[in-house]
């Protein structure tokens, strides 16, 4: 698979086969992201994998965050250092996109969490205060294989020279 046969095939997956992914998966997941550009290449961030089922659960019941992610094989959890938080969307942002697309590369699924309550996760993952929760990826087996979803026109997204 090619990267623009990634992109056209990446979906948000919401269901998942129970069971864990392989270790060398885990391992490239994890390369794609330490690959990911940053401003000024300092990778101002970190990211804490979470495998634990009973870790999962404490998560999903705070009450913000999709029932969806038990089933997970993992979660991908991008936290920003505090001082580049001007930077931290963009930074984590490409550096989960490089997870998303090789994991639909390897034939996994993910979905991009980016609404829950961040002081409940700092507090289940023991993230320090000065740490700044961006956001969720779960990635594991999929289990459903959705349509592509309508996307706005070319012409509806781009202009040339300007506005």
């Amino acid at each position: 698979m090619n990267v623009k046969e990634a992109i056209q095939k990446r979906r948000s997956i919401r269901n998942f086969r129970p069971g864990p992914i392989p270790e060398e998966q885990l391992q490239i997941l994890m390369k794609a992201a330490q690959l990911a550009p940053s401003a000024s290449n300092n990778q101002p961030y970190k990211f804490i994998i979470v495998k634990d089922d009973e870790v999962k659960k404490r998560l999903q019941r705070l009450g913000s965050i999709q029932d969806f992610i038990t089933d997970a094989a993992v979660i991908f959890v991008g936290v920003g250092f505090a001082q580049y938080e001007k930077w931290n969307k963009v930074n984590l942002g490409i550096a989960i996109q490089h997870i998303f697309l090789q994991a639909v590369e390897l034939g996994l699924g993910a979905c991009w969490i980016g609404a829950f309550n961040e002081e409940k996760v700092k507090k289940v993952l023991q993230i320090p205060q000065d740490m700044n929760v961006i956001a969720l990826l779960p990635v594991g087996i999929p289990d459903e294989d959705p349509p592509a979803r309508p996307r706005k026109s070319i012409e509806d997204l781009f202009s040339m020279d300007n506005y």
